[in-house]
């Protein structure tokens, strides 16, 4: 079975002011990491979060004491795996390894076929 795998990352992001250049710096040095490791074919994106009063989507970010915190989503393939769980250990070893240090959870597990996204389960 094939399986795209998504998974959250916390990043810190340390002497910035603004949500956007904090978001911009996330991004860039996860995909810096992961070019490195000769991982290009992970997706790198800001997260989504809820927000609580209205639940409206908001960019996964938030500034203290010009430090930020952004939630990313990183997306990775996985190939022949013998089961959703199999494809979850391999896609945080994958990543993880890249990433050292960097908080991971799996957020969201697609079964497909081909390229194409046909069976969607939760982890």
């Amino acid at each position: 079975m094939n399986y795209l795998v998504a998974m959250e990352a916390a990043w810190l992001v340390r002497d910035v002011e603004d949500i956007d250049d904090a978001i911009g710096v996330a991004v860039s040095e996860a995909g810096k990491r992961l070019n490195q490791s000769d991982m290009e074919y992970v997706e790198v994106e800001v997260g989504a979060t809820g927000c609580p009063a209205c639940g409206e989507p908001f960019d996964s970010a938030f500034i203290a004491a010009d430090t930020a915190l952004v939630g990313l989503v990183l997306e990775i393939k996985i190939f022949n795996a013998e089961s959703t769980e199999h494809a979850q250990r391999i896609a945080k070893s994958e990543i993880g390894g890249s990433l050292r240090d960097v908080p991971l959870k799996v957020v969201e597990t697609i079964e497909f076929e081909g390229d194409e996204a046909e069976v969607e389960s939760d982890s």
